[in-house]
């Protein structure tokens, strides 16, 4: 399967599978699952950056494990709207995952979504909202980044297709 845009996304995700959302870092990958009906996303958790084809196993038990059909990848772009050199390792990473479907043990949907500011989005909030400390801001952020960005793809979907 092709790198598919928000609006064709719910179309092509197969029938009784879930999407997971990728907020791609550095140093991890923050995960969140989306609800059945696409409707819900929770933060479900981050994996450490290793090999790619180590983390692309990871992937594929968790795709077994929770019926996942398709990804859904924020792309760091700046302000502008430009994309500039980590938007291109995003991209790069998400062909990789197209092209890993033995070792994910399926044909995955790919969507790139917008996601600027999504990690300074949620740690303003566990700052000011929560209350939480900076280590556990640490072991947390990626995966609500990564809720963060599935929950906008959602919306967007319900609201405006």
């Amino acid at each position: 399967m092709p790198v598919v845009a928000i609006k064709e996304l719910r179309a092509r995700l197969p029938a009784k599978t879930r999407l997971l959302g990728v907020d791609h870092g550095e140093k991890t990958l923050g995960l969140a699952l989306a609800s059945h009906d696409l409707s819900i996303a929770t933060p479900f958790k981050t994996l450490s950056r290793t090999t790619f084809t180590e983390n692309a196993r990871q992937l594929a038990e968790i795709c077994k494990e929770y019926e996942v059909g398709g990804f859904l990848i924020g792309l760091p772009v700046h302000m502008s709207g430009a994309e500039g050199n980590r938007a291109e390792s995003v991209r790069h990473f998400g062909n990789n995952l197209l092209r890993a479907k033995e070792i994910l043990g399926f044909d995955p949907i790919i969507c790139f979504w917008d996601e600027r500011l999504s990690t300074a989005a949620m740690e303003r909030f566990l700052i000011e909202q929560a209350d939480v400390s900076r280590k556990k801001r640490g072991e947390v952020i990626d995966k609500l980044a990564a809720a963060h960005i599935l929950q906008g793809a959602l919306d967007f979907m319900k609201y405006n297709l």
